[in-house]
């Protein structure tokens, strides 16, 4: 059973990753883990043991509004809820927190999270959820605040071929079990050697006894990558699109490649799945 951790500040802006997790655990047999970091302030003239006390009261009394937010979403998606666990950690940078828990918990497979999702480049996924898509090792499943809880049926894997085999591997092990159709999309160049798509989509569905669709599309050099991958995005209408990073650089500065890039909205409204890509496959 895959584990999902999921965290929350307990906002509106935070309730889509819930939802989408919620919604997933019903296509899926994985467990639930909603997670809060907690930063209790101590004032400078209170003893050590006097902070425990308080710092256990404050954990007590946001644990009992934490587990009425989360009844709340099951509720009001009208869901039985299924297996989860509520789970506040003291901390002072919820990313770096729900990094550590991660580390000190390696059986998580994937962190579901909301993002603001408009803004310049730099506040794209708001802080935190950009701070883990570039440094955390746990793949990382972004949801944008407007995202409307649906099926998942369809993936939009978009890749350069540089690393595709040890990449679909991980890709066909999130989609499996939700029995989603897989399009793989790469941008082509100028320059590029192009291989006929039926081809390379029977060879691809041998290797990994699972139903691919191939499809390569013009670079539009005039583009950024994101402003092209946002066309086939609105085209495609996939449920979730699947990208792997490099995190010795980051997610930015690896796709957002035009001169205006940091004056470009990220709009979409697609959950994104970003991957590391020195991660091994998950289990």
């Amino acid at each position: 059973m895959k584990k999902i951790l999921v965290p929350t500040d307990f906002s509106l802006n935070s309730k889509s990753g819930i939802q989408f997790a919620i919604h997933w655990a019903t296509q899926q047999n994985i467990e639930l883990v909603f997670i809060h970091v907690l930063h209790v302030l101590r004032a400078i003239r209170w003893s050590e043991a006097y902070f425990k006390k308080y710092a256990a009261q404050e954990e007590a009394s946001c644990k009992t509004i934490f587990e009425k937010f989360i009844s709340g979403i099951y509720r009001n998606m009208n869901v039985k809820p299924g297996k989860h666990s509520i789970m506040i950690v003291q901390g002072i940078s919820p990313d770096v927190t729900i990094q550590d828990y991660c580390m000190k918990n390696p059986g998580i497979d994937y962190i579901c999270i909301s993002t603001r999702g408009a803004g310049k480049f730099k506040k794209i996924f708001g802080t935190n959820t950009g701070n883990l898509i570039t440094k955390s090792q746990v793949p990382v499943l972004a949801v944008p605040k407007t995202y409307t809880t649906s099926a998942i049926k369809n993936i939009l894997y978009a890749t350069d071929f540089r690393n595709y085999s040890q990449e679909l591997k991980k890709v066909v092990d999130f989609a499996l079990p939700l029995k989603a159709i897989i399009e793989v999309l790469h941008f082509t160049w100028p320059e590029e050697i192009i291989f006929d798509e039926k081809i390379i989509e029977t060879a691809f569905k041998k290797k990994y006894k699972y139903g691919l669709k191939i499809r390569f599309e013009k670079n539009d050099a005039v583009k950024s990558l994101i402003e092209n991958l946002q066309t086939q995005i609105k085209i495609t209408k996939p449920s979730v699109v699947i990208m792997f990073t490099d995190q010795q650089r980051t997610l930015f500065n690896k796709i957002f490649l035009s001169s205006k890039a940091e004056e470009l909205s990220f709009e979409t409204k697609v959950p994104l799945l970003v991957f590391n890509k020195t991660l091994k496959a998950t289990r």
